[in-house]
Order: C-alpha cells, then structure tokens, then sequence
C-alpha cells in the first residue's frame, strides 16, 4: 500500500489480517480501474473488463486466479464472506467509462457512484465484521460523499480525459457551461455549480454520520479516518474558493496523520 494514498492512515489502524484483506480489495479494485483509466484504446479496455469479470469469477467459483491480484484476494473471500455482487458492481462502474462521459442527472450519476465507491464500503463493512443492519447505510452514503469529493477535486484531470461527471441538468441550473471548466478560471457560473456539488457532498457526509451505528463505531474506525480525511478535502476546496483547476487539493500527510489520531481516540 503506497504512502501516497489517501486511505493510508485509514489502513494502517487495522489488525493486521483486516489489513491485508483490505489491501487485497483495494489492489483487484485498483488494477480494475486501471484497466480502463490507461488502455490504449476502448477495445483494449473493453478486453481488460472481460478479463477482470473472468478473473473474479475465477476467485468466486474456486478456479485458478491467473493474476496477483486474483491470487491474493481469492484465500479471503470465505474468512471475511466478501460479497461477490459488490465486485461485480465495482467492476460494471469501472465498465461505465468506456460508454459514458456526461450524466444527464445526479440520479444517473448516482449509480456510477454507487458501484465504484459505495460497493467498496460494502465490502469494507464486512472486513470490518460489522454487525448493525444500518452499517449497510452508512457504507451507500459515505461511498457517495467520497466519491463526489474526488469528481469536485479531479475536475481538471477527468476534462483532460474528455470527461464530465457533474451533472449536465446542473451545469444548464447554474448557467455553467462544459467550456467554462475547460478555461479553469472560478467564474460565477462555476462557483455557483461548485457551491451546489459542495452542498450534495455535504449532505451525503451528514447522512453517513446519521446513520452510522453506535455499536459499530469502534469496528467502522477506518472508514471514519476515510471519511474524515475527505471531509478535509471538502473543506479546502470550499477554502479555496472552488478553485481546483490552478493545483490539486491535497490534505498533507502531518494533517492526515492528526485526523487519523483523533479518529482512533475517539471514546471507546
């Protein structure tokens, strides 16, 4: 697990099997959003997904992984009853990519995030062995709010990929326009979209911690740490006046570090 990522502080509180299982999710998750992200082509890309859909059934069906990743995740999915439909759904968001790179309305866009990010937390809560039914909940909520803090942050890299996940019924609202992001410059337009993206994200935050359950806080430390360090993101977008075209919008490690204390000494 590279120090770089922001979810390395989050890992490094676990016990050191819930660890290497997360790792594992995290590096067949990863290599499967790679496969599209650095194709050459859609067909190679497209190849890549029915690859990885073939692998995974590998895992699931006690075949014969032919990759790392495969191999490492496979010896884990009894112990931690790792949810097959959640990879499934991760792998049909990454599949998203290939077709689409506009979404009409946030409830289109909420089903990509529901399969890239809130699949993950599924799969998280089951690592974590969490035992209240609303752990599901918190798990669909905070993958959106995490996944809304990188579309807001990554504006500038996914445009240079042809791509834009903020909702076209959104941009038409505020009076932004595609070519607007495009310039990079935080004119009223776009501040006015990117104070409405901030608000959903919030929100999403605030519906995580509601439903997040009381007998599981202790289980759900990790995925408090995510929920925080992104949380800071958020915040500095909305510090920086919604600027995220000049430099991207990172929370240095000292600070990442400080959440993820603070998070691990919350009242047992």
């Amino acid at each position: 697990m590279a120090r770089n990522t922001s979810f390395y502080y989050a890992f490094l509180v676990l016990p050191p099997d819930q660890r290497r299982a997360i790792i594992a999710v995290w590096d067949f998750c990863r290599v499967v959003d790679d496969a599209v992200d650095e194709a050459a082509s859609r067909e190679s890309a497209a190849r890549s997904i029915d690859f990885w859909r073939a692998e995974l059934a590998r895992c699931y069906e006690r075949g014969t992984p032919q990759t790392p990743q495969g191999m490492q995740l496979q010896p884990l999915i009894e112990p931690f009853r790792l949810p097959r439909q959640a990879f499934d759904d991760v792998i049909d968001g990454v599949a998203m990519d290939l077709d689409t790179v506009r979404y009409e309305t946030f409830d289109d866009l909420l089903v990509y995030c529901h399969r890239v990010a809130s699949a993950v937390g599924l799969i998280c809560i089951s690592i974590f062995g969490c035992t209240h039914p609303a752990a599901r909940q918190y798990a669909l909520d905070l993958g959106v709010a995490l996944q809304l803090t990188n579309i807001l942050r990554d504006i500038k890299d996914d445009l240079a990929h042809g791509r834009v996940y903020l909702p076209q019924e959104d941009l038409r609202a505020t009076g932004c326009r595609i070519e607007d992001l495009a310039a990079g410059v935080v004119t009223e337009p776009v501040r006015r979209l990117m104070m409405l993206e901030c608000r959903r994200a919030h929100a999403f935050y605030d519906r995580a911690v509601q439903s997040r359950p009381a007998a599981d806080r202790r289980r759900l430390v990790a995925a408090e740490i995510m929920r925080a360090v992104y949380y800071e993101t958020l915040r500095r977008i909305e510090k920086r006046q919604y600027d995220v075209f000049t430099t991207r919008t990172r929370v240095p490690k000292p600070w990442q570090a400080a959440i993820a204390l603070r998070q691990w000494m919350w009242p047992r």
